[in-house]
C-alpha cells in the first residue's frame, strides 16, 4: 500500500513537472516565429533543390518527388521536436555552476526528473511551429497553385494513425538522446565538444538534410540499424507511403530497442557521474 502511494505520488510529481514546463515554453512566442520563418526559407530551398534534382535524374528513384517534398516539410516543422539540438542548457549551467545540488537534494529519481524535463522541451515545439509550417505548406500552397510544393496527405487513415504513433516514440527517443548531451557535462569541463559533434551526426543520419531513401543502397543497412532513423526517416515515410501502416511494429520495435538501450545506458551515466561530481569543493 505504502509502495502504491510513492508511486502515485511520483508520478504526480512528473506530470506536474512536465506541465509547468511545458506552459513555460509556451512562452516563447518571438522565437516560435522566428523558426517558423527561418524553417520555411530552408523548406523551399531544399524543396527547389530536390525539384531539380528529381527533374534531372533519368533513373527511377526510391520515392517520388511529392513524397520527398512532403518528407521535407515534415522535417521542417519537427525539427526541434524531434532532433536533439543538444543538452538541456539550464541543467548544464547548473552542473557547472554547482547549483545541480538542488536537484540531487529533491525526493525524486534524478534521471526521471531530467528526463521528463527532456519530453517537455521536445514536445512544446509541436504546437510553437509545427501546426503552422504544416498548415502553410498543406494549405497555402496549392492556394497559390504551387501544388508540387505542397505537403501531401497520407494516402490512408491507417498511414495517419501509424506515422502519429511513430512520432510518439520519435519524441520519447530524442528526449532520450537529449538526456545523452546533457549528462555530458558530468564528464567535462564544457560539454560543448559532444553537444556540437553529436547533433551533426544525428542530422545527417536522421534524413534532416537528405531522405534516407535517396541514399546510396550500400548505406541502407547501417542507416537502418542506427537509432536517428526512428527519429524522422521511419515516421516520415510512413506518413508519406514510403513505408506501408503494417510496417509500425517494426519502426516501433526499433525505437523501443534503442529508447532502453539509450536510457539504460544515461541512467549509468548519471549514476557514475552524481558519485564523481564536485560542489564547491566538497
Amino acid at each position: 500500500m505504502e509502495e502504491s502511494k510513492q508511486l502515485a505520488c511520483n508520478l504526480s510529481a512528473y506530470r506536474s513537472l512536465f506541465v509547468a514546463r511545458f506552459v513555460l515554453l509556451l512562452q516563447y512566442r518571438t522565437a516560435a516565429l522566428a523558426g517558423i520563418a527561418t524553417q520555411l526559407f530552408w523548406g523551399l530551398i531544399k524543396v527547389m533543390v530536390l525539384a531539380a534534382f528529381f527533374s534531372s535524374s533519368a533513373e527511377a528513384q526510391p520515392m517520388t518527388l511529392s513524397q520527398a517534398v512532403s518528407y521535407v516539410w515534415l522535417g521542417q516543422a519537427l525539427l526541434v521536436a524531434v532532433v536533439p539540438w543538444s543538452g538541456d542548457r539550464e541543467i548544464q549551467a547548473m552542473i557547472r555552476s554547482g547549483a545541480v545540488g538542488y536537484d540531487l537534494l529533491r525526493p525524486t529519481d534524478l534521471y526521471s526528473f531530467w528526463l521528463t524535463r527532456a519530453l517537455a522541451m521536445r514536445t512544446a515545439p509541436v504546437v510553437l511551429r509545427a501546426l503552422p509550417l504544416l498548415t502553410i505548406s498543406l494549405l497555402l500552397f496549392p492556394t497559390l497553385e504551387l501544388n508540387e510544393w505542397a505537403l501531401a496527405v497520407p494516402d490512408s487513415a491507417a498511414a495517419l494513425i501509424a506515422f502519429l504513433l511513430a512520432l510518439i516514440g520519435a519524441i520519447v527517443l530524442s528526449a532520450a538522446l537529449t538526456m545523452l548531451l546533457t549528462v555530458s557535462m558530468l564528464w567535462t569541463i564544457s560539454g560543448e565538444g559532444i553537444n556540437h559533434l553529436f547533433p551533426t551526426l544525428i542530422i545527417v543520419f536522421s534524413g534532416m538534410i537528405i531522405p534516407l531513401p535517396l541514399f546510396p543502397d550500400w548505406m541502407q543497412p547501417l542507416l537502418a540499424v542506427l537509432p536517428f532513423s526512428g527519429l524522422l526517416d521511419q515516421p516520415f515515410c510512413l506518413f508519406v507511403g514510403s513505408l506501408p501502416p503494417s510496417a509500425l511494429g517494426q519502426v516501433l520495435t526499433h525505437q523501443a530497442i534503442w529508447i532502453s538501450i539509450i536510457i539504460l545506458f544515461g541512467r549509468w551515466l548519471v549514476k557514475r557521474g552524481v558519485q564523481r561530481l564536485v560542489i564547491q569543493g566538497g
